[in-house]
Order: C-alpha cells, then structure tokens, then sequence
C-alpha cells in the first residue's frame, strides 16, 4: 500500500465521518424525525443547497466513470457532457419558488409526498415507489463500483475487499446522520471536489507538455480524438443532441435533485444557489472530462476505463497530494451514495409503510425501520455491485433515463397546469417507465436519438390525453 497516497485520503474522509456525528446530535431530539432525517428540516441557505445539489449530481459517473468515457472516446465527449452545466439553473428556475410553496402546503417530506398530494392517488404513490426504488438501485450500484474501484486502485486490495470497506463506511455514515449530515458534508465535499478537479487538470496539463502537445499527440494517434464525433465517429449530431435531455432538461425528474427544491430557507437561498451551483458543475464537468482526454497520452493503453482517473492522479502529483485529490471522487461518490440511499428507505418507509401498511405506526417504530431499511437496502446494492460492468456510467445513465421518464411530466405538469389529475399521471409513468425498458432492451438509441428521447416524449402525451380525457381539474397551491 502506498500510504503516503492513503493517508491524507483517509484524513479526509474521517473529517466527513466527524461532521456527520456531529449533524447527527440534533437528530436525537428531533419532535420530527422524518422531516429532519429525510429533509433537513427546510433550513438550506444557499451556498449549501448549492453544494450538496453539486455533490450529489456529481456522482461516480462525474469522476470515475466519465473521465473512463472521455479517454476512450476524445473531446466529443466533453463537448456532450457539458449539457450538465445548466442542472441547477433547469432545476431551481423550473420548480423555483412554486415548488417549495406547494410542498410545504403539503408538509411534502419527499417528492412522492407531493405527488400523493396533488394526485390523491393511490397508484400515483405506489408508481412513484416503485420507479424510485427499480432505478436507483442501478444507480447506486453504480456508486458502489465506483467506490470499490477507487479504494482497489488506492490500495492494491482485492475488488471485492474494497467494494465491502466502501459499502460499510457509506451504510454507517447514512444511518449517523440522514439529510442533515448529507448536506452539511457536502458543502466540504463540493469544495473538494471543486479544488481537486482544479489540481488535477493542472498536472495533466504540465505531465502531458502543454496543451498544444497533448491536442498533438491525440491527433498523432487518431484525428477523430479531437472532433465532436468520437474517436469512431459515433457521436452524431442527433445523438449529442438529444443526449441534452438526459442530462440537462431531464434532470428536473430526478428525485434526488428534485428533493433539493424543496429543502431550501428562502427565494434568496434558491437564487443564490442558481448562480454557485451553475458555475461549480460547469467547471467539474469541464475539468473532469477534459482530464480523461487528456490522460491518453500520458497514461496510454488503459483497458478499464473506471481506473483512469485515480491511476492519473497517481502518476502526475505527489503522493500526499494525490490522496487529497482522490478525496474528490471519494466525496462525489459518499455524497451521492447518501443521497439514493435516503430516497429509497424514504420511498419503502415513508410511502409505503406509513402510508399503506402501518399510518398510526410511531415516531420510534417508523426510525427503526428507516435504519433497518437503510442497511438492507446497502446490503442488496453491495452483491448487486459483486460483478461491476465496463464503464459504471452507462448504469448511472439508465437509472437517470428510467427516473425521468417516470417522473418529469408529473412533477412539471403537475406544478403548473391544473388540469393535469391522477389518471393522466398513472398514464404517464405507465408509458414512461415501460417504453423506456423496452426501448432500452430492444432498440436502443432509437433513430439515432438517445433512448430517453422517445419515452419522455410518449409519457408526456400520456399525461396530456389522459387528463383531458379524464377532465378532473384540481386547485393548485
């Protein structure tokens, strides 16, 4: 083991233990334990709301996986990533002030709250539950590769011994201090990562002789490096096109970046928060694809992807300085990780126990089970994470594609048009969620579009006939 790597890593991760303890006091005497727990009880100022949307969209995908992707497949790549520069913009700016309102209204603690709200249905609910906990699985399967990877690469541990340290810190770090911690970490962790992904690019940069060298170099090896198309050509302009849907507009569908709309304090917060959160995921996404590209000259002949970035960081900085910048991946992943983790043990105790199995259980008797669900739930992920894919990204991008595709209509429709109702929604997620698995097992990519394209399309006119259809026209908040 290389610990001058490892110990500054491990310092850095303990500082994130220590404040999720510390987060974690006020939970104890909480008169809400849902609210607190899964929410934060509503007191996100800005710059935090900012930085924990940042870490938590800034996933494995973002560090370990994208980088992966854009060393094999050149500068297209960066040029497709940066649709995600406007997440928090699309997210903030399309729920703003509206959905914070309405979700405090309807004392929503998650956004299948606010659904059964608005919807007052029952399958609308179990929906909702269903599509959350399918595909954040797949997503945070994803994170948990990504963990083992990087402690694999860190120590020369097996994969296996690795992925089980990984999924052991995260469960114990969730179960400390729910949203509270995650939020309060994550404001670290976006500093982190905001100042690794900046050290990092500096190295590549000077190990590779310059920029100049490096776009040499590349286009010594295959001209197409450095095109928008990919290394083969396979990024046509329809596809990086429509690939903006999955990861810029689609994104307000995304529970985990939903939830954060309705954590903030006050509109400054939100508006605040557009600004920093813009300008932070610009930059990671930028410096961190641009990093993968730029490492094939200096590392060439990487066979796994996922392993890209953390042998870069490796090779390029001092060891000291390469556990600090291996932190950022680390706190992309943790922070992630504990923000899935809390949507599913939400979505299975706060909308399906408390709400259909057991409605008069007890504050103590519904936090026990949220542990106790947390911890199966990051037992399930762990053996499902045993046999890790090719590139972790392509896990993430389904689960992003299903959630949105099951959620983005409800949720938008169901803020601003008042004829939007239950059946029109059930409609919705049905054909969403359904052509999206079938498009996806049997023809992806359709017309050269990505896969989301057409389910988010289907679901949107599954909204839009079968509430007129159903003419039942409600009062929003």
């Amino acid at each position: 083991m290389n610990w001058a790597v490892i110990l500054p890593f491990l310092i850095i991760l303990l500082a994130f233990f220590i404040i999720g303890i510390w987060a974690s006091k006020p939970l104890a005497k909480s008169n809400s334990f849902l609210q607190d727990y899964f929410l934060g009880d509503r007191q996100l100022g800005g710059f935090i709301l900012a930085m924990t949307m940042v870490a938590t969209y800034g996933s494995a995908s973002s560090f370990i996986g994208g980088p992966g992707i854009a060393y094999t497949q050149g500068l297209g790549w960066v040029l497709l990533s940066m649709a995600q520069l406007a997440t928090g913009y699309f997210v903030l700016m399309i729920l703003g002030k509206k959905f914070a309102i309405v979700a405090r209204k309807y004392k929503a603690i998650t956004l299948v709250d606010f659904l059964k709200e608005r919807y007052q249905s029952k399958w609308v609910v179990l929906l909702s539950a269903f599509s959350i906990i399918i595909f954040l699985f797949s997503s945070m399967g994803a994170q948990w590769v990504g963990g083992g990877v990087l402690i694999e690469s860190l120590t020369g541990m097996s994969y296996t011994t690795s992925l089980f340290i990984f999924a052991l810190s995260a469960i114990v770090y969730v179960i400390l201090g729910g949203f509270r911690a995650v939020a309060l970490t994550d404001v670290l962790q976006g500093v982190v990562m905001f100042i690794g992904t900046l050290t990092l690019l500096i190295a590549t940069i000077i190990a590779g002789g310059g920029i100049d060298n490096i776009i040499a170099d590349l286009t010594a090896e295959n001209p197409n490096l450095i095109t928008p198309y990919g290394f083969d050509g396979g990024l046509k302009p329809l596809y990086v096109s429509s690939f903006w849907i999955l990861v810029g507009i689609g994104v307000v569908g995304l529970p985990q970046i939903t939830v954060r709309a309705m954590s903030y304090k006050n509109s400054k917060a939100m508006h605040q928060a557009i600004i920093v959160s813009t300008i932070v995921v610009g930059f990671i996404m930028l410096g961190m694809h641009l990093i993968g590209v730029f490492a094939r000259p200096i590392l060439p002949g990487i066979e796994k992807g996922d392993t890209v970035m953390p042998l870069l960081a490796m090779e390029v900085l001092p060891p000291w300085l390469a556990g600090v910048v291996l932190a950022a991946p680390m706190a992309a992943i943790m922070s992630t990780v504990n923000a899935l983790l809390l949507l599913v043990s939400s979505a299975i105790v706060k909308d399906v126990y408390s709400n259909y199995i057991k409605p008069d259980a007890s504050e103590k008797t519904i936090k026990n089970i949220s542990l106790i669900v947390t911890t199966v739930i990051g037992i399930l992920v762990f053996i499902m994470a045993l046999s890790p894919p090719d590139f972790i990204i392509w896990l993430n991008l389904f689960a992003f594609g299903g959630l949105e595709a099951a959620f983005i209509w409800p949720v938008v429709l169901g803020l601003y048009w008042q004829k939007g109702n239950k059946y029109g929604a059930v409609f919705s997620m049905i054909i969403g969620v359904g052509s999206y698995i079938l498009f996806d097992s049997f023809y992806p990519n359709a017309f050269g579009m990505h896969t989301v394209t057409l389910p988010i399309l289907l679901s949107l006119v599954a909204y839009v006939v079968g509430s007129l259809v159903t003419r039942q026209e409600v009062k929003l908040g």
